[in-house]
């Protein structure tokens, strides 16, 4: 596949590089149809990483690592559509057209945005796991609200240890799930201002204009995958979403708030199902 002068960086044997400043990892064939897979706050790109042996046998898999996330720098703003911009220009930079995007939790917000932004890049949509309002929040345990909340929020932050990191994560799970090194090492990445800064963006994104109300008007296929026992947002809100005009709403039974780790098999088959349809399943790769 050609790709645009504007890339900068650098590629190895295993399709990692730097483009516009974004870390990101290519799987399966560049000249299979285009899905680019987005994490959620404070995750990386390697969440997916599950998922991918489904995905890269029938998709040129691209995942980001959003700014201040992973292996990406830092950014001067962390305003959802800011976020949009930078995967827009990332994806401008690769020559790709016409992509079918996946965002899990926060990350189905710059997902969002970015269709917004760009319905000439975005031909179908995927939000797994994202709530669709600030009313469908629910209460958050107290020792993660006192994380995040200064003066103990800091000190906490930097002193955490692995296997607290493993236990927030599997605290947002309805089901046993296995967390990796690397996620864990990636997630330490994030520094407490840059996480904390991100959640308000995110919250003032979803407060400004509900994610339905958002979809409504865009016309681009939507599917929504939403765990029954999701302990972070209302089951029920992604009921929401019915609103919206060619929507389809997936419920997973056991399942809480991270399909991508929980139930992998299961979430790339309805990803797989929802492209193959017709959603995603032209190819990206810039005419001759």
């Amino acid at each position: 596949m050609a790709r645009g002068p504007s890339i900068i960086g650098f590629m190895n044997a295993y399709g990692v590089e730097q483009v516009t400043g974004m870390h990101v990892v290519h799987d399966g064939s560049r000249q299979a149809p285009p899905l680019v897979l987005i994490h959620a706050s404070g995750g990386s790109g390697g969440a997916w990483q599950p998922m991918i042996p489904a995905l890269a046998g029938h998709h040129h898999v691209v995942r980001v690592d959003l700014p201040g996330c992973g292996r990406s720098a830092p950014a001067r703003s962390y305003d959802v559509p800011d976020q949009a911009g930078r995967v827009a220009a990332v994806l401008d930079s690769l020559g790709l057209r016409s992509v079918a995007v996946a965002g899990h939790s926060s990350g189905g917000y710059v997902a969002t945005a970015l269709a917004e932004q760009r319905p000439d890049l975005v031909r179908s949509l995927a939000l797994i796991s994202s709530g669709p309002s600030l009313d469908a929040l629910m209460p958050q345990p107290l020792l993660l609200r006192a994380l995040l909340a200064p003066p103990l929020g800091p000190l906490l932050w930097a002193a955490r240890p692995d296997a607290f990191i493993r236990g927030g994560i599997k605290a947002m799970a309805a089901r046993p799930v296995d967390v990796p090194d690397d996620m864990v090492a990636e997630v330490r990445g994030i520094t407490y201002g840059t996480f904390r800064t991100v959640l308000r963006r995110n919250t003032a994104y979803i407060i400004e204009r509900s994610v339905p109300d958002r979809l409504a008007g865009l016309g681009v296929p939507v599917l929504v995958i939403f765990g029954a026992a999701d302990p972070r947002w209302k089951p029920s809100s992604a009921h929401q979403y019915d609103a919206v005009p060619k929507a389809r709403v997936e419920f997973l039974p056991g399942v809480g708030h991270v399909p991508l780790l929980e139930a992998p098999e299961t979430t790339s088959r309805l990803l797989l199902g929802f492209t193959a349809a017709g959603a995603g399943a032209q190819s990206g790769n810039p005419r001759a």
